[in-house]
């Protein structure tokens, strides 16, 4: 099962996954949008809301053996579905980069051992790239205790994506210090860096690997940065000072709005010219460093493949191969699951 089909994301790697000859159930909450989707694809539908009860949800789910989740926010959306999918006993798999999200799922490790069922968050871009580059990494330095992971890129957001981002700001920044998950102000720290295109400058920021890497790799400290102009930096330091006005309900509820009304994801041909570069850094107590480079599809043509990739493993697994569980990406399918997909080159360690 597709959920949230009818979405940029979900509605690209339904028709990926026609093309490869695989027949998802597709589902969402508006038969206004799926319904046309599901006819001109030729595959049955499921209409039915997130916000009922996971029994409920679970009612929806008779039949399925794993279910993909496209819609977000996810910290509105997986929780329920996570609990439906252990009752159901589907695996689950999702395409958060929300750390919160992460967190919460990897609670539930002894649950889906018990259902056995897979939970894996984050198989899309968020966060399969830098997951795997973390994984090298811990592998070339296994005494690290410092990594800093981040990537480069021209291309947009999708709406979704936008959505869940102007979401997350109330919160600020987060990094992991010690083990420990740490909220800090947005753009707390700068460093210049080579992603693979030139030094940039970059600034700190609560992508998802400050969650998974740790779970990944046990490395204690974790940040994750963006590459930004001087004036883009000066702009996020400033929304610091509008946390507050903007978790307000109502003006989030402008702004979701607003993209709605806007922002439109990029098409095939935008997608094809806009490649992305990840990088990641590893030092040890002795001040020892590993670099790692990987160059990318783009991150909405990659989220299609690596969540496709994901899905067919699991479909193909046998009964009690022992995977059941909570899982990162890199956890489940190793470190060479990034440069095993189209377009992408393999990690490369300085």
């Amino acid at each position: 099962m597709i959920y949230g089909a009818n979405g940029y994301t979900g509605e690209l790697i339904a028709r990926e996954a026609v093309a490869r000859g695989l027949r998802p159930l597709l589902a969402g909450r508006s038969r206004a949008k799926l319904e046309p989707l599901a006819r001109e694809l030729g595959l049955k539908y499921r209409v039915f809301t997130l916000d009922q009860a996971p029994a409920d949800i679970a009612t929806h789910l008779n039949g399925m053996g794993l279910v993909l989740l496209t819609a977000g926010p996810f910290s509105a959306t997986s929780a329920p579905m996570v609990q439906a999918c252990l009752r159901a006993r589907a695996h689950y798999l999702d395409i958060t980069g929300e750390i919160d999200v992460f967190e919460r799922i990897s609670e539930q490790h002894g649950r889906a051992q018990a259902a056995g069922v897979v939970l894996c968050p984050g198989v899309g871009f968020d966060v399969i790239p830098t997951d795997c580059v973390a994984a090298a990494l811990k592998a070339a330095l296994p005494d690290a205790v410092a990594l800093s992971l981040g990537f480069d890129t021209d291309a947009g957001m999708s709406p979704g994506t936008l959505k869940t981002t102007l979401e997350s700001a109330p919160q600020g920044g987060c990094v992991r210090i010690d083990g420990a998950l740490v909220r800090v102000p947005l753009a707390h720290r700068t460093r210049r860096i080579d992603f693979g295109r030139g030094v940039r400058l970059a600034m700190a920021a609560p992508w998802g690997d400050v969650s998974t890497a740790f779970h990944s790799t046990g490395i204690p400290n974790v940040t994750v940065y963006f590459p930004v102009s001087r004036l883009e930096w000066m702009g996020v330091k400033l929304v610091n000072a509008l946390r507050p006005l903007l978790g307000l309900k109502a003006v989030q509820g402008a702004l979701a709005g607003l993209v709605s009304a806007t922002v439109r994801g990029a098409d095939a041909e935008q997608r094809a010219r806009t490649p992305t570069h990840v990088w990641g850094e590893a030092v040890n107590a002795r001040g020892e460093r590993r670099t790692a480079r990987l160059q990318t599809d783009n991150g909405y043509s990659f989220t299609v493949t690596g969540s496709l990739a994901v899905v067919g493993h699991l479909l193909k697994a046998t009964p009690g191969s022992g995977q059941s569980g909570f899982f990162t990406p890199s956890r489940l399918m190793g470190a060479g699951l990034a440069s095993s997909l189209p377009h992408c080159g393999p990690i490369r360690i300085d």
